[in-house]
C-alpha cells in the first residue's frame, strides 16, 4: 500500500504539483499569522487564536442580587438553600459560593466532559424549583456564557467637560449595548463613574405634620409611574391605537405626584420632601485612571469564542458608534466630543506571542536550510529539503483548522519543537536517493532507481514518525488544566510529523526525479514545465516572506530553467560557489530574523555571533563525523570501557533529578536495617557535599507567561468606606504611573456590573501595563531604543518597583499577578494568588483566627515572600445593628415587618420605580436626608408610624449597637472557608515552598504554637494542586509513552535484544535532557563574554524547575530520541544479512561499515533537532518562558543522544559476538 502511495506520485507528477499548489492556498488561506496583502488577494478563514488556552474550569455561575442585604443575611437566606440545592444536578463537581453586601455569587463547577451548555439548562430547571425557598422577589439568574478569563478589552470613555454621571449614562445606554452586540461577545460590564437617579428626600416633620407615612409615598410614586395601552377604536374604517400616557419625565413629575388629600386639599411630594433631585446611586465600585476617577467597560468574549476575531468586531463596532458619541461645547467654544480609549487590549499580547513563535518558525527554518546546505553540500537536494519545510507547517496548519485546533501559545509551541523531526524525514529520503542514483546501474531507469531508494526508506521513516507521533498519544489521556494546555500541543506536533511523512513519501520523490536526474531531450521539455511551476510556487512564497529572498529563488529558477542554454564555465563557476552563495544568503537573512544579541547591538555584532556559533557546532558535527571511525573502531575492542561513559551519564542524570538522597536510599535503606540512620550517611564527607550540591530539581505546574501587564491586587481594611478605598486606590495609581517603564495605570476597586465580579470594596485591582525593552526601530540608525533604565534587566524588576510605589498605610501588599494568569487561578481555587491556604470550619471568628496564626508562621518559612502573605479579614466589617423588643412593639399594635420596611426605607432607600425616557432608564429612590441618618442619635430618632396614626421614635422599640460582621463569607460545598494568601521569592520552586510550608506549619502544630479548634482544618491550594494532579499523570503517563514505542520498535526489529538497544537511547537522552536543565541553573556554564554579552544572557540560562512544560519536552524527546538507533540498527541487520560474517573481525568489519554509512544522516537529523532549537532558546519574546524549559530536554536529549552512534553499534557487535561464541562453543 505504501510503496503503490509513493509510485503513483512519483508517476503522475502533475497530480503531485496540484497537490503541493492546492496545500499552498488552503494554508494560507487558514493560517493565523496576519499575511499583509494576502488578504486583498484572496478570501481567509484563519484557524482562531488566542494568547493562552483556556484552562479555567467548566463553571456556571448563579448570581442573586437583593440590593442592601448584609452578607450574613444573603449567606443565610439565599446562598445556603441554592447552594444545597443545586448540589444534585448531574455532573457537578464542587460548589463555591460567596455572600457579600447586596448579592450572592455561587460558582457552579463542572466535570470536564459535561458539555457548556448542556450544564446552563440543568442550572435553569434546578432554579426554577429552588425560587420557592428564597424570600419574595429575589430572583436567582445564571451568569453571562463566559467565564473571566473572557475579559479581553477594558476601555474608559473620556470627554473633557463631561461628568461621571453623563459618562455613565452614555455608558449604560449606548456604548454597552452597541458593543454587546458584536459577533463573539458574551457581555459588556460597565464599572466607575455614577448611576443617575431621581432622589425623593423626605422630611419626617413635614410627613408627621400631614399625617403621611412611607408607605403611603411610596404606594404614590408607584402608581404614579405608568404608560397603559387600551386597544384600539376605529374612526371613519381608519384605526387608532390608544395609550394612556403618565411615565415620569422629569423632577416637577415628581414632586407633583399627589399622595393624598386632606380636607380636599391635595398632599404633594413637593410638600413632605426636603427636595427632589438628581444625584448618584450606591454603588460598589470604582475605576480610576491616572489619579482620576473614570468611567469605562469590560468586554467578555463568549465561552468557546474567537478572542481576535471578538477583539475585531468589537472595535469595528467602536469605529461605527464613535461617530455618534455626544459632544459638548466648552466654555471657551472649544468643541469636545466623548471617545472609547481602551486600556487593557488583549490583541496586543496574542500578536506578540504569535510573532514570537512566527519569528521562532521562521528562524527554525532558516537554520535547517543551512545545516542541510551545509551537510549535503548538493544545492538542489538542499532546496527540495527546505522547500517542504513551510510545506508542511502549512499542512499542519490545514490539520488544525478541520480538527478544530485553536492556535496559541502550546499549540504553535508543537509545530516550533517538530521542525528539526519534520526535516529529518526530508533528509533521510534525499540521501537515500541520491546514494541510489549514483550507485546506479547503466542504462538504468532513473524513475525506477528513485522509486528503489524512497521505498527502501519509506517503512524506516514510518516507523521513526510512528515512535514520535505515538510517544504523544499519552499526552490525550491528561485531564484538567494540564490537558487544556498540552493536547492542543499533542495534536500540532501530530499533525507536523503527518505533514512530514505525507511530503517525504509523496512529494520528495518526485521532486527528486524533477531535480536530480538527467533527461533525455524528448523529456526536456515535460521537465521544464515542472520547473516553471515549482519555480514559480518557490518564488511566490519567497517574495511573500523577503524581496531579496524571492529574487534569489527567481534568479536559480532561471538557471534550472536555462541551464542547457549557459556557458559551461560559467554553469562550473555557479555551482562551486552556489552552496557557499546560498549558505551566505540565508545566514544575513536568519541574522535579520534573528538578532540573538538584541537589537541595541545592530546587524554586524549579531552576524558574527550567528556566523561564530554555527560555525563552531557545525565543525563539532564535521569532527565527529571525521573521527567517528575511529573512536567506534577502539571502543568495538573495549566495549566494558564504554559502557561506563552511557551508565555514569544515566546516574549523574537521575541523581541531578531525584536528588542524591533518593538515588542512594537502596543503600541507605540497607544501613538502616543494622542501626545507621540516613542522616548519619549524609553527614559524611562526600555524601553531605552531594547531598547538598544535588537536592532534586525542583517542581512547579507552570512556568510564568509574561503577558506584558501586571494585575496588582492589593488589599485594604474591610471596615475602609468606597471613599477611602478611592484616595487608597489613586495615591497607589499616580506613584505606579511615574515609574519610567510604567506605560499606563488604571485600577478598579470593587465590583463591575457583572456576575464575573464578586469583588468587595476592600478589593483593589490595577491593570499596570508596562512598556516592550526596545522601541520601534530608528530609521536613521536601524537600531531600536531601549526603552528601560540600566538597572532594569527584567519584568521582575518592574514588578519590585510596582511594589515599592505602592507600599502606602492603609493597603496591604500583593502577590505577582498578571491578567489572564490571576484570571485562571481565581477560576480554578477561588483565590486571587498562586498559592494559599484554605482553612475550613464552622464559625467564621475561628477561621479567621486560625488564619491570622497561619499567616503569622508562613512569614517564617525560607522561600515564602513574606510581604505577599496576608490572610483574610473575615470578621472586619463594622455593622450597626437595631434589635426590636417584640414585646414594646406589640404596645403599639405594630409587628416587626413595620419596623424593619421603615428601617429599610428610610435609611437604606428605597427603589420605588423606574423611569422609561426613550432608552435610557433611571430609578427612582425615597429615604430620610443624610442630615438626618449622619448619627446614631439621629438613626435612633427614625419614626415609625402606628395603627393609631401616631409616630415614635426608633429608639422606642429597638436597641441600636455596634458589632464586627463578616465583610464576605465564602464557602465551598457550603462549608465554611477562609483563605491565606502566599507567594514563593523568585527562583524558589512553587512545590518545595509548599512543602516546607506544610511541614512549617505541622511543626508549629505538634508544638502546640498553632491550635486548631474542633471542627477546623487547613489545606494547601493553588497552582499546587494542578502540580501534584499532573504528576499523578504523568507517573502513569510517561511509563505508558515508554512502553508504546518499545512495541513500536519491537514490531521493526522482531528481536527484544536489538529493540533493547534502540531503547537504551531513550533512557541516555532522558538523563541527558536533566543534565542540561542542572547545567543551565549552574553560573559558571557559559558564562563566555561576547562583545559585552554573556552567552548565559544570550541563551535565557537561568533556573528552570520540573513543570508540565519540561515533561512535555521530554515526551516529544522520547519520540525522536530513537531515531537514530532506529537507522543505524535498520542498517546493521542489512549489514550483517548481506555480509555474514563468520569471525569477529569481520562482525566489527561490519559494524563499523554500517556505522560509517548511517553517520552522516543521523548526525544530519541531529544537529536538524539540536540546531533548530537555538532561536527558541534565545527568544526573549511573549511565550518564551513557555517555550525556553520546553526546549531544554529535547537540546539536553539529543545532545547526549549522540552516543546512541556509538551504543547501538557496539551492544549490537558485542550481541553478535556472543551468538558467535555461543555458536563456536555448539559446534566443539
Amino acid at each position: 500500500m505504501l510503496n503503490n502511495l509513493i509510485k503513483y506520485f512519483l508517476e503522475n507528477k502533475l497530480v503531485t504539483a496540484l497537490f503541493v499548489i492546492g496545500i499552498i492556498l488552503w494554508g494560507i488561506a487558514v493560517m493565523p499569522f496576519e499575511t499583509g496583502k494576502i488578504e486583498s488577494l484572496m478570501p481567509r478563514d484563519p484557524v482562531p487564536v488566542d494568547a493562552i488556552p483556556d484552562i479555567g474550569e467548566n463553571q456556571q455561575i448563579v448570581f442573586t442580587e437583593w440590593m442592601g442585604r448584609s452578607p450574613q443575611d444573603m449567606e443565610d437566606q439565599v446562598t445556603y438553600p441554592l447552594a444545597i440545592s443545586l448540589q444534585g444536578i448531574p455532573g457537578v463537581k464542587s460548589i463555591r459560593s460567596y455572600s457579600a453586601f447586596g448579592f450572592s455569587s455561587i460558582f457552579v463547577i463542572f466535570n470536564e466532559g459535561v458539555d457548556f451548555y448542556w450544564s446552563r439548562s440543568r442550572l435553569l430547571e434546578r432554579l426554577s424549583s429552588a425560587q420557592k425557598d428564597l424570600p419574595d422577589g429575589v430572583i436567582p439568574v445564571i451568569g453571562p456564557d463566559a467565564t473571566a478569563l473572557g475579559q479581553i478589552f477594558w476601555y474608559t470613555l473620556e470627554g473633557e467637560g463631561f461628568s461621571l454621571d453623563e459618562l455613565r449614562s452614555i455608558q449604560d445606554w449606548y456604548v454597552k449595548y452597541s458593543l454587546q452586540s458584536a459577533e463573539g461577545i458574551s457581555e459588556v460590564a460597565s464599572v466607575g463613574g455614577y448611576v443617575k437617579e431621581y432622589q425623593i428626600d423626605v422630611d419626617p416633620d413635614a410627613m408627621r405634620a400631614y399625617g403621611v407615612g412611607l408607605q403611603d409615598i411610596m404606594m404614590a410614586v408607584k402608581r404614579a409611574n405608568i404608560d397603559v395601552g387600551a386597544k384600539t377604536i376605529e374612526f371613519n374604517r381608519a384605526e387608532y391605537v390608544v395609550r394612556g400616557i403618565g411615565f415620569v419625565k422629569s423632577l416637577e413629575d415628581i414632586e407633583n405626584i399627589i399622595i393624598k388629600t386632606n380636607e380636599n386639599v391635595p398632599i404633594y411630594v413637593k410638600n413632605v420632601a426636603s427636595q427632589v433631585n438628581f444625584g448618584p446611586a450606591l454603588r460598589r465600585g470604582a475605576l480610576d485612571k491616572q489619579g482620576a476617577e473614570a468611567v469605562g467597560g469590560i468586554v467578555v468574549v463568549r465561552y468557546g469564542g474567537n478572542p481576535m476575531e471578538a477583539i475585531k468586531n468589537v472595535k469595528k463596532k467602536i469605529d461605527q458608534i464613535e461617530q455618534g458619541l455626544p459632544t459638548k461645547i466648552l466654555p471657551d467654544g472649544k468643541v469636545s466630543k466623548v471617545r472609547i480609549v481602551p486600556f487593557y487590549d488583549r490583541t496586543r499580547l496574542i500578536k506578540e506571542t504569535l510573532g514570537t513563535l512566527s519569528e521562532a518558525l521562521t528562524q527554525e527554518i532558516l537554520i535547517t536550510i543551512i545545516v542541510i546546505l551545509v551537510f549535503l553540500m548538493h544545492l538542489r537536494s538542499s532546496l527540495v529539503i527546505s522547500f517542504t519545510l513551510p510545506i508542511a507547517v502549512l499542512m499542519a496548519f490545514i490539520m488544525m483548522k478541520v480538527f478544530k485546533v485553536d492556535a496559541n501559545i502550546m499549540s504553535l509551541a508543537g509545530i516550533a519543537i517538530a521542525i528539526g523531526t519534520i526535516v529529518d524525514m526530508g533528509i533521510i529520503m534525499c540521501e537515500n536517493i541520491i546514494n541510489h542514483l549514483k550507485e546506479a546501474k547503466e542504462g538504468e531507469s532513473p524513475l525506477a532507481v528513485v522509486y528503489r531508494g524512497a521505498s527502501e526508506v519509506g517503512g524506516a521513516i514510518l516507523t521513526a514518525i510512528s515512535t514520535t507521533i505515538v510517544s504523544f498519544l499519552a499526552v490525550f489521556t491528561m485531564t484538567g488544566p494540564e490537558g487544556k494546555l498540552f493536547k492542543p500541543l499533542a495534536f500540532t506536533k501530530s499533525f507536523a510529523l503527518l505533514a512530514s511523512v505525507i511530503i517525504a513519501l509523496l512529494i520528495v520523490p518526485a521532486l527528486a526525479h524533477i531535480f536530480f536526474v538527467k533527461r533525455k531531450k524528448t523529456l526536456e521539455g515535460i521537465k521544464q514545465k515542472f520547473k516553471v511551476i515549482i519555480a514559480a510556487v518557490a518564488a511566490f512564497v519567497g517574495f511573500k516572506v523577503s524581496l531579496i529572498l524571492g529574487f534569489g529563488i527567481l534568479v536559480y529558477s532561471f538557471y534550472l530553467i536555462f541551464e542547457n542554454r549557459i556557458p559551461a564555465w560559467i554553469k562550473d563557476l555557479f555551482l562551486k560557489y552556489s552552496n557557499w552563495i546560498a549558505i551566505g544568503l540565508v545566514g544575513i537573512f536568519l541574522t535579520n530574523y534573528w538578532m540573538p544579541l538584541g537589537f541595541g547591538k545592530g546587524f554586524i555584532l549579531n552576524l558574527l555571533f550567528v556566523g561564530s556559533l554555527l560555525s563552531g557546532l557545525m565543525v563539532f558535527f564535521f569532527k565527529f563525523m571525521k573521527f567517528y571511525p575511529n573512536i567506534l573502531m577502539y571502543f568495538l575492542s573495549r566495549k566494558r570501557l564504554f559502557m561506563m561513559i552511557p551508565l555514569s551519564i544515566c546516574i549523574f542524570g537521575m541523581t541531578i533529578w531525584l536528588g542524591f538522597a533518593k538515588v542512594i536510599s537502596p543503600i541507605t535503606g540497607t544501613l538502616g536495617s543494622i542501626g545507621i540512620k540516613e542522616s548519619s550517611v549524609l553527614r559524611i564527607w562526600p555524601a553531605s557535599f552531594l547531598h547538598h550540591a544535588f537536592p532534586g530539581l525542583g517542581k512547579e505546574f507552570m512556568p510564568p507567561l509574561d503577558e506584558g501587564s501586571y494585575l496588582y491586587m492589593p488589599t485594604i481594611m474591610p471596615h475602609a468606606s468606597i471613599g477611602e478605598a478611592l484616595d487608597v486606590l489613586q495615591k497607589q495609581d499616580i506613584l505606579i504611573g511615574q515609574i519610567p517603564e510604567v506605560e499606563s495605570v488604571v485600577g478598579k476597586l470593587g465590583r463591575t456590573e457583572s456576575p464575573l465580579d464578586m469583588a468587595p470594596i476592600s478589593m483593589i485591582e490595577t491593570v499596570i501595563s508596562y512598556k516592550p525593552e526596545y522601541g520601534e526601530k530608528d530609521l536613521k540608525t536601524g537600531k531600536r531604543p531601549r526603552l528601560w533604565r540600566s538597572h532594569i534587566k527584567t519584568p521582575d524588576d518592574i514588578w519590585k518597583e510596582i511594589l515599592k510605589a505602592g507600599d502606602i498605610p492603609g493597603a496591604t501588599s500583593a502577590p505577582k499577578l498578571q491578567p489572564i494568569a490571576a484570571r485562571i487561578v481565581m477560576l480554578q481555587s477561588g483565590m486571587r494568588a498562586p498559592m494559599g491556604v484554605k482553612v475550613l470550619g464552622k464559625s467564621l471568628q475561628e477561621i479567621e483566627d486560625v488564619g491570622f496564626q497561619i499567616e503569622k508562621f508562613l512569614k517564617d518559612v525560607p522561600g515564602v515572600e513574606p510581604s505577599a502573605v496576608i490572610a483574610d479579614r473575615i470578621v472586619g466589617k463594622p455593622y450597626i445593628e437595631f434589635n426590636i423588643d417584640r414585646e414594646k412593639i406589640a404596645r403599639y399594635g405594630i409587628n416587626i415587618r413595620d419596623v424593619q420596611d421603615v428601617i429599610e426605607v428610610a435609611i437604606g432607600g428605597a427603589k420605588l420605580t423606574t423611569t422609561v425616557e426613550g432608552r435610557e432608564r433611571y430609578p427612582v429612590r425615597a429615604r430620610y436626608p443624610r442630615e438626618l441618618r449622619d448619627s446614631i442619635e439621629d438613626l435612633q430618632d427614625v419614626l415609625i408610624p402606628t395603627k393609631t396614626g401616631a409616630q415614635i421614635p426608633l429608639s422606642q422599640v429597638a436597641v441600636l449597637k455596634f458589632v464586627r460582621g463578616p465583610q464576605m463569607i465564602k464557602s465551598e460545598d457550603t462549608f465554611l472557608v477562609g483563605y491565606v494568601l502566599f507567594d514563593k521569592k523568585p527562583d524558589v520552586a512553587e512545590v518545595n515552598v509548599v512543602h516546607a510550608a506544610g511541614n512549617y506549619l505541622q511543626s508549629k502544630i505538634d508544638s502546640g504554637e498553632l491550635v486548631l479548634p474542633p471542627g477546623t482544618s487547613y489545606k494547601f491550594a493553588g497552582n499546587y494542586e494542578n502540580q501534584v494532579r499532573s504528576e499523578k499523570k504523568l507517573a502513569v503517563v510517561l511509563p505508558l509513552s515508554l512502553f508504546i514505542i518499545f512495541i513500536i520498535l519491537y514490531f521493526q526489529f522482531k528481536r527484544v535484544t536489538t529493540t533493547f538497544l534502540v531503547f537504551s537511547g531513550i533512557a541516555v537522552a532522558f538523563c541527558g535532557g536533566f543534565i542540561l536543565i542542572w547545567l543551565y541553573a549552574q553560573d559558571w556554564f557559559m558564562h563566555l563574554p561576547f562583545f559585552g554579552h554573556y552567552f548565559r544572557d544570550v541563551f535565557n540560562m537561568q533556573t528552570y524547575n520540573l513543570s508540565v512544560a519540561v515533561w512535555v519536552g521530554f515526551l516529544a524527546l522520547f519520540g525522536i530520541a530513537s531515531d537514530d538507533g532506529v537507522v543505524v540498527a535498520t542498517y546493521l541487520e542489512q549489514s550483517f544479512a548481506e555480509r555474514k560474517p563468520k569471525t569477529i573481525p569481520e562482525i566489527r568489519e561490519a559494524t563499523l561499515f554500517a556505522g560509517q554509512r548511517r553517520v552522516r544522516p543521523c548526525l544530519m537529523t541531529t544537529a536538524t533537532t539540536i540546531l533548530a532549537l537555538l532561536p527558541i532558546l534565545t527568544s526573549t519574546g511573549r511565550g518564551s518562558d513557555v517555550m525556553v524549559p520546553m526546549a531544554l530536554p529535547a537540546v539536553g536529549g539529543m545532545s547526549i543522544e549522540l552516543i546512541t552512534l556509538f551504543m547501538v553499534p557496539i551492544g549490537y557487535c558485542w550481541l553478535k559476538e556472543r551468538e558467535l561464541e555461543k555458536f563456536k562453543v555448539s559446534e566443539k
